[in-house]
């Protein structure tokens, strides 16, 4: 059955953001974690990298496997009603996991740290599958096990991307790749090529944070890059229309400046089937 949906209900709805932040190892992305309020914040960490934030009381899930990566989206995202009993995110899916991450209904920002990380637990898997390898030969098909990759990655982005009620924040290594003509542009570290190309489309803000020189003879500064083009041409994307080409590294205030509500004053909102 179709519905719509009035004007005045898309309105009242809670909307999160969905934003991926790049930036160069150490320049304190896992510490944007200290500009959230800690009880509303999912911290998904798969890089063991949270030595900076230690102290941060905040719920944390740990994921090492592929597997788990999954269960996880189609818990925030839902069930996806397109799909048979069989696949990933079907309402089948959901109904397995369901119910036993209720934390989840109760954080309003997933942080996982990181994209990077995450995309390698999807190759680790994918070259085990039965598609990674030759059924004339028998050995692995480097081809096969990156479309597979590619495929289990945007399904994955695309899950979360449709957890509508929440802000998902995904954090990823920058880093500078030059070509075969000697041009160089910076790039989101992740493995295959497909992810990257296809982000920009799925996420609504690309931010690369990283220590900017501005020009007036004083020290870099740590800032969010929010627009393109920039002086650096530094990843970044604005779907929102809302943010300066610079704005502080604060992710709560920048969520307040997105969705134009404190990120303490949202209500948890139940995924609906």
């Amino acid at each position: 059955m179709l519905e719509i949906i009035t004007a005045d209900e898309r309105l009242r709805e809670r909307r999160g953001a969905k934003v991926l932040i790049v930036g160069p190892t150490g320049v304190g992305k896992t510490s944007l974690l200290r500009t959230l309020d800690p009880a509303r914040v999912l911290f998904i960490d798969i890089e063991a990298g949270d030595l900076a934030v230690l102290d941060v009381p905040v719920a944390t899930i740990r994921l090492d496997d592929w597997p788990t990566a999954r269960n996880l989206a189609c818990r925030i995202g839902g069930p996806n009603k397109s799909f048979p009993p069989t696949a990933c995110y079907s309402p089948a899916h959901y109904e397995a996991v369901g119910g036993k991450l209720e934390l989840l209904d109760q954080t309003d920002i997933v942080f996982v740290d990181s994209l990077t990380a995450v995309s390698r637990l999807s190759y680790r898997w994918a070259e085990q599958q039965p598609e990674a390898f030759s059924e004339r030969t028998g050995k692995k098909d480097v081809r096969s096990t990156y479309s597979l990759h590619a495929r289990e990655m945007i399904l994955w982005l695309n899950q979360l991307q449709h957890a509508r009620a929440k802000h998902v924040v995904f954090v990823g290594i920058l880093e500078r790749v030059v070509d075969d003509f000697n041009v160089a542009t910076w790039q989101l570290q992740t493995e295959g090529n497909k992810t990257g190309r296809e982000l920009p489309g799925i996420v609504d803000q690309i931010i690369t944070m990283q220590f900017i020189d501005l020009g007036d003879g004083k020290p870099p500064m740590r800032g969010f890059v929010c627009t393109a083009p920039n002086t650096w041409n530094y990843p970044a994307k604005d779907r929102s229309g809302k943010l300066e080409p610079i704005e502080e590294p604060d992710l709560g205030k920048l969520f307040t400046k997105l969705t134009n509500l404190k990120t303490g004053d949202l209500k948890p909102c139940p995924n609906t089937t």
